[in-house]
């Protein structure tokens, strides 16, 4: 069966590994030449585990190739995914410009009874627009699915191949049934549904993750104020059967990337237009706003100004496993302390170079080593598991402070103030 993939950014390119893995011939589009031509040889726009070994495997067997002439890539399709990376704002706001120019572009190009799975996140009652778009510019019959993609940073692999359930939205019975069969490859449920529905689906899941993040953040905080551990308190939470072990519920940083302020904000928006109060998701925006605040209230606390210390910062990313650096909460931290006097100097695994003009505020190091020596305290933004490894006696010879905040909870307490640590963390 061949099968278009229309934006081979984070999600076009899992989705074609994952899908020409299972046996389906794909060629994947994207309007970037140099995005293509590195994927031809191989190489992933992003960091993800596995991600290139997969592209390099499955190009091998002649099942997956990637084009920038997009006629090529879906004429003689069965199935077409639309699987653009749709962009937000600073203020969490979607702009939908290229799903819809990339929905014109194609419509010339489809041939009879094609199949259109839109992967894409896009706010509840984009899909029939789309569907009112193409009937509007072609008498051939095809039909479109809504099937909201279920990937995470640093794990979409794995998510692609062994997903919980999969979701799929139509209008029509016939789509359905289409849609549910080519999944039948991925052994899991399939969860079927109008378009609306999924689309609403989708909204839902990512704002209920992110109401549990800013919910524990406020907890840990409280925590942090009371005494409480606020550790103890998420494993407490965990053992609740009606709660379970699996939701985001263990206090750090808010959440970050844009993905679930996307969401959030859809549904906000939508409440305002529908006169259905939208404060619940107003508060968790709020909250999470706020959590970067924390960080730089705990350094004050410890250090009173922060002027002319030399802060050193271990992560960079908003979560480990991605090399992305969209809306990350370290940046926008790093960003607030070098605007009051701090000298920042940051590690990352996953970054090795900086756009200067952007991330101007700090320098960049070769590894954790460099960035704790002469600092007057090792901050952690990201829980990137080697950060847990790392030779902390070593640290403590290098350090000009022995001074560790933990904004991700994630370090061994016990052990680091054992060895002459002033350990910080959140709650």
């Amino acid at each position: 069966m061949n099968v278009g993939i229309i934006g081979l950014w984070h999600l076009g390119s899992v989705t074609s590994a994952c899908l020409a893995n299972y046996g389906y011939n794909i060629i994947g589009y994207d309007v970037d030449k140099e995005v293509i031509k590195n994927l031809n040889k191989g190489v992933s726009p992003i960091e993800e585990p596995f991600l290139e070994d997969l592209i390099k495997e499955n190009i091998r067997k002649n099942n997956l190739r990637f084009t920038s002439d997009l006629k090529e890539a879906i004429k003689d399709s069965d199935f077409v995914f639309l699987t653009i990376d749709t962009p937000v704002d600073e203020n969490d706001d979607v702009d939908l410009s290229s799903v819809f120019s990339s929905i014109d572009d194609m419509i010339g190009f489809l041939k009879e009874d094609t199949t259109i799975i839109i992967q894409s996140q896009v706010p509840v009652g984009t899909c029939n627009e789309l569907v009112n778009r193409i009937k509007q510019n072609t008498k051939s019959k095809f039909n479109l699915a809504y099937c909201p993609e279920n990937l995470r940073l640093g794990k979409a692999i794995e998510l692609f191949q062994n997903p919980d359930r999969i979701i799929i939205g139509a209008d029509s019975q016939e789509t359905l049934d289409k849609v549910s069969v080519f999944f039948d490859i991925i052994g899991c449920p399939k969860v079927t549904m109008d378009l609306k529905s999924a689309e609403m689906t989708k909204h839902a899941i990512n704002a209920f993750l992110a109401t549990c993040i800013s919910f524990i953040n406020w907890i840990g905080n409280a925590c942090g104020e009371t005494g409480a551990d606020a550790n103890k308190v998420s494993e407490g939470l965990m053992t609740e059967k009606r709660i379970g072990k699996n939701l985001p519920l263990r206090p750090g940083l808010g959440f970050a990337g844009g993905t679930l302020g996307r969401d959030l904000k859809i549904l906000i928006n939508l409440g305002r237009e529908l006169k259905v109060n939208p404060e619940l998701f107003e508060a968790v925006v709020n909250t999470n706003n706020a959590q970067n605040i924390i960080a730089i209230k705990k350094l004050q606390k410890i250090f009173g100004k922060l002027e002319n210390l030399t802060i050193g910062i271990l992560g960079l990313t908003y979560k480990p496993g991605t090399n992305t650096l969209r809306r990350s909460s370290s940046i926008e931290i790093i960003n607030e302390i070098a605007s009051m006097g701090a000298n920042v100097k940051a590690f990352d695994p996953a970054i090795n170079e900086i756009n200067t003009e952007m991330h101007r505020n700090f320098k960049l190091t070769d590894n954790a080593y460099a960035t704790a020596e002469k600092s007057d305290v090792l901050v952690v933004m990201t829980d990137w598991p080697e950060f847990r490894d790392l030779d902390y006696k070593k640290i403590l010879g290098i350090i000009k402070k022995p001074v560790i905040l933990d904004m991700k909870n994630c370090l061994d307490q016990k052990y680091l103030r054992g060895i002459g640590f002033s350990y910080h963390r959140v709650g």
